[in-house]
């Protein structure tokens, strides 16, 4: 099966990195214990929130540009 390649300009990365880090930290809020029961979920809730509405349309940017097909050495 041929693998698909798509370019990722710099910015793109780094939204990527900032949203999926803040719905980890979001997640880890959640599961900690170190904060009030109701700081810890509205701040957790919140993080995973904004965390998962701001991946989804930079993955629909992602996989809506053409993909190229990689060639493999052999």
């Amino acid at each position: 099966m041929p693998t698909k390649e798509r370019q990722l300009n710099t910015s793109d990365t780094i939204l990527l990195a900032m949203t999926r880090g803040m719905l980890g930290a979001g997640i880890g809020l959640l599961a900690a214990s170190r904060m009030s029961s109701e700081q810890r979920l509205a701040v957790g809730r919140t993080l995973v929130l904004v965390g998962a509405v701001t991946t989804i349309p930079l993955a629909l940017r992602v996989f809506a540009q053409p993909s190229r097909k990689a060639e493999l050495a052999a």
